[in-house]
């Protein structure tokens, strides 16, 4: 991605950050100030409004660096995949601890106590980070306790470092997760949010959209004429869309046909598709 992208590099025509000092034009350039988001959702708006695009989602524990404040709404830019945009300025906490665990289920509860009983005090979902500062058993169910006084079962998370071996493995935990447009959580989530999720928890990065995906994102395949030479893992790219290779026939991708995360075979994908957006733009080979 170029300097001028600027999903992934934080300037504006009045402000921009302090690295990008030298490099792009702006009226004032600020240094951002260390965040980290405490709200187990959020959406990471193309405006300051409630009514503007939804471009991706930050999840709980996820560090940002702030540049302006103000009217309700923080202008950011995430540290893990370097995403800017704008989030609602309540859903910013302090960093003061560092996170230890990562969740790992798809989705879970948060809790008062440690005693699953007891009325639910949130959600969250996989990848989302969080501070263990205690444990104990209740009924033979462990329980994590939080910097945050909550509690989640032990078991749905892992510490920090712990990956999957198979990030394909983690897409398929996700199949009938509901789609969402800048979806990228176990709760809701679009076609490269799926990608970059999966790949997270198995310890790569990836970009979030699917045109930066598709870009960079591994090296690219020349399969043949009928698809051939394809393997599990491999990333299937439309234009504007992208599918993961469960094997040399099948895939796995969010899509809005299904409304859901959904396992589809390669060449019915590939027909249905091209009806409206013409055959794939690309394989890469993560």
């Amino acid at each position: 991605m170029t300097v001028h992208d600027t999903r992934l590099h934080a300037f504006r025509r009045d402000l921009a950050d302090i690295r990008l000092e030298g490099k792009v034009q702006a009226e004032r350039f600020v240094e951002g100030r260390a965040a980290r988001i405490g709200a187990s959702i959020v959406d990471v708006l193309a405006a300051p409004r409630v009514d503007a695009g939804v471009n991706t989602q930050f999840l709980l524990g996820e560090d940002v660096l702030v540049f302006e404040e103000g009217q309700g709404f923080a202008w950011v830019q995430s540290l893990f995949d370097g995403y800017v945009g704008y989030v609602q300025l309540a859903a910013l906490g302090a960093n003061d601890a560092e996170t230890t665990h990562v969740v790992v289920a798809p989705r879970t509860f948060l809790y008062p106590g440690p005693d699953l009983k007891l009325p639910r005090g949130g959600v969250v979902s996989m990848g989302s980070r969080v501070t263990v500062v205690d444990r104990s058993t209740t009924r033979g169910t462990e329980y994590a306790h939080l910097s945050s006084g909550k509690t989640l079962v032990a078991a749905h998370l892992a510490p920090i470092g712990d990956y999957a071996a198979d990030y394909v493995s983690v897409a398929e935990r996700l199949v009938e997760t509901p789609y969402l447009w800048g979806g990228a959580s176990g709760f809701g989530i679009d076609c490269s949010g799926l990608v970059q999720l999966s790949m997270r928890m198995a310890g790569r990065s990836a970009l979030r959209d699917s045109d930066m995906q598709a870009a960079g994102l591994g090296t690219p395949l020349q399969p043949g004429k009928d698809y051939s030479g394809l393997q599990r893992g491999d990333l299937v790219f439309w234009k504007g869309h992208v599918a993961v290779m469960t094997d040399a026939e099948s895939m796995i991708h969010a899509n809005g046909h299904t409304m859901s995360v959904a396992r589809e075979g390669l060449h019915a994908a590939i027909d249905r598709i091209g009806y409206l957006y013409g055959a794939p733009t690309g394989f890469r080979r993560p």
